[in-house]
C-alpha cells in the first residue's frame, strides 16, 4: 500500500510537471533509465513527498518501466491496425465453456468483415454487433466506429427476419442513392446538348459563365464535361445544407471524375475545382471517414495550391478581378480548420511536429473565424434596406463588416444581374432577328457567339460562313480551344440557367411548358441522354425540375455560410488537442 501511495502522489506531480517519464531524457532508445536524470528528479521529489530519496527512485522507476511498456504496446498496435478485442457471445453459445472470447484483428475492416468472421467461426447466422451501447453499422470501418484495442463488444443473435431486413435497408439505400446520381446525370447530359437556340420557353438550357455571370467560349465537348461536373457539385452543396453528407458524397465524387475530363489550364485558372476538393473532404469530417485520411490530406493540398494559383499571392488577383477578397475567408476558414484536424489525427502517433501544426491551424482557423462572424445590429440594418439575409451576409463579409460598403457592394451586384439577364433578352431578339433574315436559329446563336453578342459582325460571320460553304472552302472550327482569360476570370458560374428559368425562381410556367414533353411515367430510366436528344424529346417537367432545382440563382451562394458548422468543429478540435495534452502528461 505504502509503494501504491508513493507512486500516486508521484503520478501527479509528473502530470502537473508535464514530465514524461516514457521520453527522453529520462529513456533511452534502448528503453533504460536516463543516466542521472532519474536520481535528479528523486532528488527533487522526495522533498515534496515526505519520502527517502531511495524510496522515490525506486517508485519512479517503477512508474517509467510500466509506462514503457504500456507506450510500446500502444505503438505496435498503433502501426498494425490489430486490436484484440473482447467479445460477449450470446448465452447459449459456448466457447471453452467461457462467454468471453478474445479476438485479434485489423480495425480498418468493416463491421460486416468482422460479422462474417464471427458467424463463420460461432456457427451464427444472424447477429449485430454493439459497441458501448452502440450497434456498429455494417457497411463502415470498425476504427471509424471508435472501436479501439481491448474493446468489448457484445454478439448479439437477431432473427432471421431482422438480419435479412437490415441487409435488404442497406442495399435499397445504396440503389437509392445510385439511381438518383443516374438520374441526375440524364438530366444534365441532356441540358449540356442545349445551345440555347431554340425558344426557351419550351427548351431551357444551361451556359457556362464567369464569376460575374457573363458567359464564356468553351468547346462543345468541354462544356458537356463541364456543366456535368458543375450540376453533380451543386447537387451535392445542397445535400449538404440539408446534412445528408452520405448522399453528397456521391455527387461530389462524380463532380471529380468529370472535372478531371476538363483542360488543366482551365482548372487551374477558375477556383472551381479547389472548392470541390474542399468540400469533398468536409464530407469526410461529417461522416467520420477515417479510411480516407490519406486521399483527404491530398485533397487538401490540391486546393490549397489551386488558391493561390487561382487568387494569387495575399489573393492579390482576386482583389484585382473582384475588388474585394472578404467573401472567399469562408473558404480558407473550412481549409485551415480541416488541416487542423487532419494533424490532430497525425498526432495522435505521437508525432509532435503534427500536434504543433494542429494548433498554429487551429489558431489560424480561430481568428478568420472571428473576422467572419458578423454584427447582428449590422446584419438588421441591411435586411432594413430590403436586402436578402444571404446578400447582406455576403456584402457584409465582402467589405470586411463596412456597413456603406456592404449596400453599395450590393446595389452594384443586383444592378450587373439585371443588366445580364437584359443582355440575354437582347441575345434571344437578335437571333430571333437573324432567324428572320433566313438562318436557323442554331446558326445564328453559334454567330452570336462567336462574335460576343454583335448583330452586325454575327451577320457578317453567317454570310463568310455561307460564301465559305458555296465555294467548298472548310468551314471554321467551332469546336476549337477557346482560353480563359486568367486576367479576367475566378470561376465558373454553376452552369447559369437561361433568366426565363431564373425570373420564375426555377419554376418553369405550366403555360409555357410544351405541350410534347413526355410524362414522367412514360419515362425508360434506362434510355440514355443521346436517345433522349436524338428523337428531339425534352426532359420531363418534374425531372427538369429535379435537375434544375440545385442550381444556385446567386452566383457566389458557395460562399455563404452560417459558420454553425465551423463553429462545432473549432470546440471539437480544441477538446481533442486539450485531451491530447493531458494524455501526454
Amino acid at each position: 500500500m505504502a509503494d501504491q501511495h508513493i507512486q500516486a502522489k508521484l503520478i501527479a506531480l509528473l502530470k502537473q510537471d508535464k514530465i514524461q517519464l516514457w521520453t527522453p531524457p529520462f529513456t533511452t532508445e534502448a528503453n533504460e533509465a536516463g543516466p542521472g536524470h532519474m536520481q535528479e528528479l528523486a532528488v527533487r521529489y522526495s522533498q515534496v513527498v515526505g519520502f527517502s530519496q531511495s524510496e522515490v527512485e525506486i517508485a519512479l522507476e517503477d512508474i517509467r518501466s510500466q509506462a514503457v511498456k504500456s507506450e510500446k504496446g500502444n505503438g505496435t498496435n498503433r502501426e498494425t491496425n490489430i486490436a484484440t478485442l473482447k467479445l460477449i457471445l450470446p448465452t447459449e453459445i459456448k466457447e471453452g465453456n467461457k462467454k468471453k472470447h478474445y479476438l485479434k484483428t485489423r480495425l480498418d475492416i468493416t463491421t460486416q468483415d468482422l460479422m462474417n468472421r464471427i458467424k463463420e467461426e460461432f456457427e451464427l447466422k444472424y447477429i449485430q454487433l454493439i459497441v458501448s451501447g452502440k450497434t456498429l453499422s455494417p457497411d463502415k470501418r470498425l476504427d471509424e466506429q471508435n472501436v479501439k484495442n481491448k474493446s468489448t463488444v457484445m454478439v448479439l443473435k437477431v432473427t432471421e427476419p431482422e438480419g435479412k431486413k437490415e441487409m435488404m435497408e442497406l442495399e435499397e439505400k445504396k440503389r437509392v442513392i445510385e439511381q438518383s446520381v443516374q438520374r441526375t446525370r440524364k438530366g444534365f447530359q441532356i441540358l449540356s446538348e442545349r445551345d440555347g437556340s431554340e425558344d426557351p420557353e419550351t427548351t431551357p438550357f444551361l451556359e457556362i459563365a464567369d464569376h460575374m455571370g457573363n458567359p464564356i467560349q468553351i468547346p462543345a465537348r468541354e462544356k458537356k464535361a463541364l456543366i456535368l461536373a458543375m450540376g453533380f457539385h451543386e447537387k451535392g452543396r445542397a445535400l449538404m445544407k440539408k446534412k445528408e453528407y452520405d448522399k453528397a458524397h456521391g455527387y461530389l465524387v462524380q463532380a471529380d471524375k468529370q472535372f478531371s475530363k476538363c483542360d488543366s489550364m482551365l482548372l487551374n485558372t477558375v477556383d472551381n475545382y479547389a472548392v470541390l476538393q474542399l468540400d469533398i473532404v468536409w464530407c469526410y469530417r461529417a461522416l467520420e471517414d477515417l479510411s480516407s485520411l490519406k486521399d483527404a490530406k491530398k485533397r487538401l493540398q490540391h486546393a490549397e495550391n489551386l488558391f493561390l494559383i487561382c487568387y494569387g499571392e495575399d489573393q492579390q488577383r482576386l482583389q484585382n478581378i473582384k475588388g474585394n477578397t472578404g467573401g472567399e475567408e469562408v473558404l480558407f476558414l473550412r481549409l485551415y480548420l480541416l488541416q487542423s484536424l487532419l494533424a490532430y489525427l497525425e498526432s495522435k502517433n505521437q508525432n509532435q511536429a503534427a500536434k504543433n501544426q494542429a494548433a498554429k491551424k487551429l489558431k489560424q482557423g480561430e481568428e478568420l473565424y472571428r473576422q467572419l462572424c458578423l454584427d447582428p445590429e449590422k446584419m438588421t440594418q441591411l435586411l432594413n434596406k430590403g436586402f436578402t439575409e444571404k446578400d447582406a451576409r455576403l456584402g457584409l463579409r465582402a467589405c470586411r463588416g463596412n456597413v456603406e460598403m456592404a449596400v453599395m457592394h450590393i446595389t452594384r451586384r443586383i444592378e450587373e444581374r439585371a443588366e445580364l439577364k437584359k443582355k440575354e433578352r437582347q441575345r434571344l431578339e437578335d437571333i430571333n432577328t437573324l432567324v428572320e433574315l433566313g438562318y436557323n436559329r442554331k446558326a445564328a446563336a453559334q454567330a452570336l457567339h462567336e462574335t460576343n453578342g454583335q448583330l452586325d459582325e454575327a451577320y457578317r460571320f453567317l454570310l463568310d460562313s455561307s460564301e465559305a460553304s458555296n465555294s467548298g472552302t472548310p468551314q471554321p472550327d467551332t469546336d476549337r480551344q477557346t482560353k480563359v482569360d486568367q486576367s479576367e476570370e475566378v470561376r465558373l458560374a454553376g452552369g447559369q440557367a437561361s433568366p426565363l428559368l431564373l425570373d420564375n425562381q426555377g419554376v418553369i410556367p405550366s403555360e409555357l411548358r410544351s405541350p410534347s414533353a413526355p410524362s414522367s411515367s412514360s419515362e425508360d430510366p434506362s434510355t440514355s441522354s443521346e436517345d433522349s436528344t436524338a428523337s428531339g424529346s425534352n426532359l420531363p417537367d418534374d425531372d427538369l425540375m429535379k435537375v434544375l432545382e440545385y442550381i444556385p440563382r446567386h452566383e457566389e451562394d458557395y460562399l455563404d455560410v452560417t459558420l454553425e458548422e465551423e463553429s462545432e468543429l473549432i470546440a471539437q478540435i480544441k477538446s481533442y488537442l486539450e485531451q491530447l495534452s493531458a494524455n501526454s502528461c
